[in-house]
């Protein structure tokens, strides 16, 4: 079998991240693309976790992904493939992020005192149920991600990498170039600040709950009146 034969029956995805990275080096296209492809998820989470501008998500991830092809002789495995990844993409957000705004005080974020309490994790991922239960939980992302976008960057980054992304406190802080335990408090500020978001919503969105009108209202009064049929006097 020919090398470009070779290359077309092997099975990427099945490939580790060191077998990826030498195919990369060795010019193979469809390895990068697994490459990419296993990467996706976390990348758009670590640059939202920055950047608020969908296109512009996509646009610092394409930079970034050129970059990693460009600098794919340096990977030395030290950490995964995906941190490694993660953190040029980080990079290239921050950058972009300080072109467009004045760098932000992240002491001051930093110390926003925490209310006392314990916090609860957010509840990000649901098991497999029935369509209305699956809808429900789609308005719940949907929420969720609304109240997530309100976060100051340096807190929301903390929160996607860790409580979305399922990052350990120091694979986080090896990514954004922080201390553990300023993980540990941006964390924490930010479940803090995404309770309170969600709570305001929900507040707000209490008097809509459980509507029953229209079609459905007029469905059971119509089958209430029909079976109560008879028991009023005529033409009333």
């Amino acid at each position: 079998m020919s090398e470009a034969n070779t290359r077309l029956a092997r099975d990427y995805a099945a490939l580790d991240d060191a077998a990826l990275v030498v195919c990369v080096r060795a010019g193979e296209r469809e390895a990068f693309r697994q490459v990419m492809q296993r990467c996706n998820q976390r990348l758009y989470r670590v640059v939202r976790g920055v950047l608020d501008d969908e296109a512009e998500i996509e646009d610092v991830m394409q930079e970034a992904y050129l970059k990693v092809f460009e600098k794919i002789e340096t990977f030395r495995g030290a950490s995964s493939l995906a941190t490694w990844i993660s953190r040029i993409a980080i990079n290239e957000a921050i950058q972009r992020l300080r072109r467009r705004h004045p760098t932000v005080d992240i002491d001051n974020l930093d110390n926003a005192a925490p209310d006392a309490g314990s916090v609860v994790s957010l509840p990000l991922r649901a098991a497999d149920g029935d369509p209305a239960a699956a809808v429900a939980r789609d308005e719940l992302h949907r929420l969720l991600e609304r109240a997530v976008a309100t976060l100051p960057p340096t807190f929301r980054s903390v929160f996607l990498l860790r409580d979305v992304e399922g990052c350990s406190t120091e694979e986080t802080a090896e990514l954004l170039a922080i201390r553990s335990e300023t993980v540990k408090t941006r964390l924490h500020r930010a479940r803090q600040l995404l309770q309170s978001e969600l709570r305001e919503r929900a507040e707000a969105a209490l008097g809509g709950t459980f509507p029953f009108l229209g079609r459905r209202c007029s469905r059971v009064t119509d089958a209430v009146l029909a079976r109560l049929d008879g028991h009023f006097p005529a033409n009333t």
